[in-house]
């Protein structure tokens, strides 16, 4: 998924432990998957930012991914919704939020028909090499 959406190699005893830590770790966010039978053809990653301004928190949708034979099939809109009902019946969460590579048009258009708006903010970031 990263290197479709991004050009980026991931490794993946790395990912494997970042998997597991969030897996162990619910405080941090929690993963949902769309599943045929017992296949995972779908599947995005919620994580938590406080806003001290709402006095809520924002859930970001990351890692969304969906395998290309069941792309425009509603395999997205299904999770979607079921993160949007979550949220709305959740305890102190006000919004949900992603980010999107700016070149990914048809990503774009699919997170706008789900009534998402792009927001004045940019995002900078400074990544750091940390014990993995």
């Amino acid at each position: 998924m990263a290197f479709e959406t991004e050009g980026r190699s991931l490794s993946p005893a790395v990912l494997s432990k970042g998997v597991r830590s969030l897996l162990l770790h619910p405080h941090r966010g929690f993963y949902l998957v769309a599943e045929i039978g017992k296949k995972i053809i779908g599947s995005l990653m919620i994580t938590y930012e406080w806003s001290d301004w709402r006095n809520g928190a924002f859930w970001w949708l990351q890692s969304v991914y969906v395998l290309p034979a069941f792309r425009r099939r509603g395999v997205y809109l299904a999770l979607h919704e079921t993160v949007k009902s979550m949220a709305k019946n959740g305890r102190r969460v006000c919004g949900i939020r992603l980010y999107v590579d700016g070149r990914n048009a048809s990503a774009q258009a699919t997170y706008e028909k789900m009534g998402m708006k792009e927001t004045r903010y940019r995002l900078f970031e400074e990544e750091f090499k940390n014990k993995r």
